[in-house]
């Protein structure tokens, strides 16, 4: 049993950490402070810090890492973190990235949706050391599956979730991992998801539409002017048909069922 760290913020991170720590003597984990979230700003604590306080890990929150920062294991396996860590760091531990996709495709915040808008039938799960430079670092392991034509981002980043924790375990058990660099071609860059990526345009081919809902579900939601649209297909017409959406202040719901409480 390898004993090791764990960087992790958000929900993919949290789920990862949970997975590591079924097979891995995980002792200490970093994520974000807490923060104002939901509609009533209430301050909550990241999904990453929530799993460790249920498994009995210690954790720290520091605003930024910097040289005064402890480390108490020589394997860092960063998933979903969000903060910068400085190069001081990343050579006192083996520093681990895992990132939801096949690098050097979609590095960035968000590879899981964006692979999902540019309708990409397959991604996967690299783990790689990390680097200063942005999701550049050489490779340890990586492995493909297929995005399905129903799978949402909530389905790929569980399977992601899944791959990590088993390409993991090899990678941890030796004693020095082999990295080998990332290609030069093919490098493409996951933006971070912003407002106008929410947005459908209704004169957009409807599988493209279908396509930004499924990326964006169920943890953003895509607008269709003031609805929030969870599900969606292309109807027998071709046309684009919401089928789950959520109106503003109210609840998920069928679209047949909105469209009835509006008559």
């Amino acid at each position: 049993m390898a004993k090791i760290a764990v960087a992790a913020t958000g929900a993919f991170g949290a789920d990862v950490l949970d997975r590591l720590a079924v097979e891995h003597e995980v002792v200490q984990l970093f994520t974000r402070p807490d923060k104002p979230a939901g509609r009533g700003r209430r301050v909550a604590a990241p999904p990453a810090k929530v799993f460790a306080e249920r498994l009995g890990i210690d954790f720290e929150q520091p605003a930024k890492l910097d040289d005064g920062i402890g480390i108490a294991a020589h394997s860092v396996v960063v998933c979903d973190y969000g903060l910068l860590i400085p190069s001081s760091l990343l050579e006192r531990a083996l520093w681990l990235n895992v990132h939801p996709s096949l690098l050097p495709r979609w590095r960035g915040a968000a590879p899981v949706e964006r692979a999902i808008m540019a309708g990409d039938t397959e991604t996967g799960v690299t783990i790689h050391r990390t680097v200063e430079a942005l999701d550049a670092g050489p490779v340890a392991a990586q492995r493909a599956f297929p995005i399905g034509p129903e799978d949402d981002a909530g389905a790929v980043y569980a399977r992601c979730a899944e791959v990590a924790a088993e390409l993991l375990r090899d990678v941890l058990a030796e004693d020095e991992p082999v990295f080998t660099p990332q290609p030069a071609d093919g490098v493409t860059y996951a933006e971070k998801i912003g407002p106008a990526d929410r947005e459908l345009d209704p004169n957009a081919p409807a599988p493209e539409l279908v396509n930004r809902v499924r990326a964006l579900s169920p943890h953003i939601g895509a607008r269709l002017g003031d609805l929030l649209v969870w599900r969606a297909r292309v109807g027998d017409d071709g046309a684009f048909e919401p089928l789950a959406v959520q109106p503003p202040g109210g609840k998920r719901m069928p679209y047949d069922a909105y469209l009835r409480g509006r008559r």
